[in-house]
């Protein structure tokens, strides 16, 4: 594959939270349902616990992730291949929140390899299409006791007056570190830029569709579980650190991402070289062209990219704005 290759949405049904119509407006090709919240973009990864929902298929019928196993060097590159071996190490979804998320943790690598079996945690990062309130982390250390009789009695609203509020606009970033607890609010919809693994813990279910006390520890038991959280209180420093306004080029993300994804806003009103390398292009707003060496691929709004390393450098060219997630950079 030398072409950059256009995506059809991959909305993985029935999920426990409201979501899909921000997607729908936005690419104006997804499904009407109210609980497909969330578009898992050029995705080589499954649901938790899933064979194949996840996997995103191209017109041949096969999976992204199948063919990049097939040719891993074409897809990742030389570079990539000998820092990583043939792990994309990406995950990128559209997310609409049509409800407040409930809180919830991501463990981090060292928790998911020894009692999940995943090569990688769940670092993610937000950036934010529709703004709205998040919340990110505790204010102050929460002990193990008072966390988990918040869990037991789901006093939600003790969790979220212990947690930071935050109020993002279209343009801003959120990096969300392995095991912070966190929550995006009603009406939020945003690019999420993510280690390729699903695995959430829940300590947040009263009234959502999901069976918290049976499903919400990744069958590991909330004993186990929320050993994965980070309940160290976060000063406005730390907050500083992770939240980035109006990210353009090289500042789009918090800088403490950069060991795990990459991700560019790029702005374009005449042309742009773009250098070679596998990434995912979300078409923020605007029209315009991808040209490689062999084709020349269309944007506008909403269209989302797969683009393989052996496409080679590239132009981007007309009056657009596109968000480039790509994996960290090679050692």
């Amino acid at each position: 594959m030398t072409k950059p290759i256009h995506l059809s949405a991959n909305q993985p049904p029935e999920r426990f939270y409201l979501g899909g119509p921000q997607i729908k407006a936005f690419r104006g090709q997804a499904s009407n349902s109210d609980r497909v919240p969330e578009d898992w973009v050029g995705s080589g990864t499954t649901l938790f616990g899933e064979t194949e929902l996840g996997l995103s298929f191209l017109e041949s019928g096969r999976t992204v992730a199948s063919e990049i196993a097939a040719a891993p060097e074409l897809w990742l590159g030389p570079e990539h291949l000998k820092s990583f071996g043939a792990d994309p190490m990406l995950l990128v979804k559209l997310l609409d929140a049509g409800q407040r998320l409930p809180v919830h943790i991501h463990p981090n690598q060292s928790f998911a390899k020894k009692h999940l079996g995943c090569q990688h945690g769940k670092a993610e990062a937000w950036y934010i299409l529709n703004g709205g309130v998040v919340y990110l982390g505790f204010k102050e250390t929460v002990s193990e006791d008072q966390l988990r009789v918040w869990v037991d009695s789901q006093d939600v609203s003790g969790m979220l007056q212990a947690m930071h509020q935050i109020e993002v606009a279209p343009g801003d970033s959120i990096y969300v570190p392995p095991g912070c607890p966190h929550a995006i609010g009603a009406g939020v919809f945003l690019a999420e830029v993510q280690e390729p693994e699903d695995l959430s813990i829940l300590l947040e279910w009263d009234g959502f569709a999901i069976d918290g006390p049976n499903d919400g520890h990744l069958g590991l038991g909330f004993d186990l579980a929320l050993r994965a959280i980070s309940s160290n209180g976060m000063s406005a420093e730390d907050l500083n650190r992770l939240v980035v306004r109006q990210g353009k080029e090289a500042s789009t993300l918090s800088t403490d991402s950069a060991q795990y994804f990459r991700a560019e806003r790029i702005d374009v009103s005449q042309e742009r070289s773009l250098d070679a390398g596998f990434s995912i292009l979300i078409v923020l707003s605007g029209q315009g062209e991808l040209q490689s060496a062999s084709a020349t691929t269309s944007l506008a709004d909403g269209d989302t990219i797969l683009i393989p390393y052996s496409a080679g450098q590239l132009s981007l060219s007309g009056e657009v704005s596109v968000l480039r997630c790509r994996p960290p950079m090679p050692n």
